[in-house]
């Protein structure tokens, strides 16, 4: 390797180690954009910040800009961003394999201070690498799946909390990355088996799926999301997201999915075998009756007011 590819490597490692830097000092960004350089001045001047001078091009700020928990990454720096990141990850996650395929043939005892510090590193630089290695190509599989082991390893709920974080910063940028929505799904399971706080979760993370499709049109993958989210919520969590869609949909007529999605929950009102008992005695089911009434004089309304634009379509296409 000749002086100029050392130069060129050394500062793609810079790069890497600024982007970690900032994703580390502010465990609270939940929004990323990539941001041509001519916008910087603009982004600057409208936060008030003092700007780099035009020849410090080693400066980080000329490269990201982080303001109010929001991380622009210049256009220009992405492709070494990207090759920094992925060399990272890969010695990584290479390391982090052949360290458990030892420890799970080896007989051999070595000191358990110095294995766990050793695990803890290794892990530390795979989850390090891999979130910047997402955050520039969310469709990286492998980073998924070794982000999926690392917090197996460590059974913590804080881990897959973190996962949440992550998985809601990439879809900032891709809201309809595949592999985001089925991480996010793979959290909310294992986070079922594991403690009682699954309530709260499902409903951030249906008031997620909102926020999206308001700014993402036709999201298919985010709708789906928010109806698998259906068989984990609660009688009253039912309730509420039927009063909840309903002033969403008033303002989105034409919307497919969200008339899809009001199915889903009417459905679950009479197949939720939790109360099974209660829907043998008569009061269940007169609620049950009027709220399916009610919901038929809300269609015919909506019908009726927006002639040529029927949400009832909705609901016959996904039978």
């Amino acid at each position: 390797m000749n002086e100029d590819e050392l130069r060129s490597e050394a500062k793609m490692v810079d790069l890497l180690n600024q982007f970690e830097h900032i994703l580390e000092s502010d465990p609270h960004i939940d929004e990323v954009g990539f941001v041509h350089p001519s916008q910087f001045f603009q982004l600057n001047e409208e936060a008030g910040h003092s700007l780099p001078s035009s020849d410090s091009s080693a400066d980080g700020n000329s490269v990201f800009w982080n303001d109010d928990h929001k991380l622009g990454i210049s256009t220009q720096v992405l492709l070494p961003l990207y090759k920094a990141s992925k060399d990272a990850f890969m010695t990584a996650n290479r390391q982090f394999k052949e360290l458990n395929s030892t420890s799970d043939v080896s007989g051999v005892e070595n000191s358990l201070c110095t294995s766990l510090s050793l695990d803890d590193s290794i892990e530390s630089a795979v989850m390090k690498h891999s979130r910047a290695l997402l955050l520039l190509s969310c469709d990286f599989g492998t980073a998924w799946h070794s982000r999926k082991l690392v917090v197996l390893e460590k059974h913590k709920l804080s881990a897959l909390l973190d996962e949440l974080l992550l998985s809601a910063l990439v879809l900032s940028y891709s809201p309809k990355s595949e592999y985001a929505w089925g991480h996010r799904k793979w959290v909310i399971k294992s986070i079922s088996e594991k403690c009682s706080t699954l309530p709260e979760i499902v409903t951030k993370e249906s008031e997620l799926v909102e926020k999206i499709a308001e700014r993402s049109k036709m999201n298919y993958r985010a709708w789906n999301h928010r109806c698998w989210l259906v068989s984990y919520m609660t009688r009253e969590q039912l309730l509420h997201e039927l009063k909840r869609s309903r002033h969403w949909a008033n303002l989105h007529v034409a919307d497919h999915s969200c008339f899809h999605y009001r199915s889903q929950l009417m459905l679950k009102t009479l197949e939720d075998q939790c109360y099974e008992q209660e829907i043998s005695s008569s009061g269940y089911s007169v609620e049950i009756y009027l709220l399916w009434k009610d919901e038929l004089d809300w269609d015919e309304m909506l019908i009726k007011r927006y002639i040529g634009r029927e949400p009832w379509e909705a609901e016959n296409q996904h039978e």
